[in-house]
């Protein structure tokens, strides 16, 4: 499944580090959750949650997929976007694509530093289990697609928790893009 964020409108909701960590949270249950245990694990107002959460559902990053009445009150269970996200700008023009740009680099900031604080927390630990790499590789477009996909079925097979008893958490950040490496074969 993919979702693609085309307009300045999408990106700008999604680029938001608060709704950032509203999705990560959600990511978190492993199950379909409510606003307020959200807002509970996030040690948040419901409403300040409710209010960023919806703007996420707005466009398809969260999903309503279940009610129950519990004490006279209807409860409203939501699950978070599986899939790919991909940001289009194809069709904007020249000073939207700019400002289009300035928000794709505020995402990619959030997501390095979050990541990064807890690469460098979990490197500092007394049993550090943590890796690095940053290499070149030489891939066509195809399979270029075809390892970001590998990496996210990778992900998505083990992002269950209970598959094994001796399973331990890890962080996975991983880009991909296209270098400009003059150094490529002939």
């Amino acid at each position: 499944m993919k979702i693609e964020l085309k307009t300045l409108e999408e990106i700008r909701i999604y680029s938001d580090p608060y709704r950032l960590q509203i999705l990560e949270e959600f990511y978190k249950f492993d199950r379909p959750a409510t606003m307020k245990e959200v807002a509970d694990a996030m040690h948040e107002v419901p409403a300040k949650v409710y209010y960023h959460a919806k703007k996420l559902e707005k466009i398809g990053l969260l999903k309503l997929v279940d009610t129950k009445l519990v004490n006279g009150i209807t409860a409203k269970y939501y699950e978070p976007f599986k899939g790919h996200i991909h940001i289009t700008k194809k069709e904007l023009d020249e000073p939207v694509k700019q400002v289009f740009q300035s928000h794709t680099e505020k995402l990619l900031n959030t997501f390095y530093e979050e990541n990064k604080k807890r690469f460098m927390k979990a490197a500092q630990a007394d049993t550090p289990s943590t890796q690095l790499t940053n290499t070149n590789v030489f891939l066509s477009k195809k399979q270029a697609d075809e390892l970001f996909q590998w990496i996210y079925d990778f992900c998505e097979q083990h992002r269950d928790a209970n598959k094994s008893p001796d399973s331990e958490s890890y962080e996975v950040f991983f880009t991909i893009s296209k270098s400009d490496d003059s150094s490529k074969k002939k």
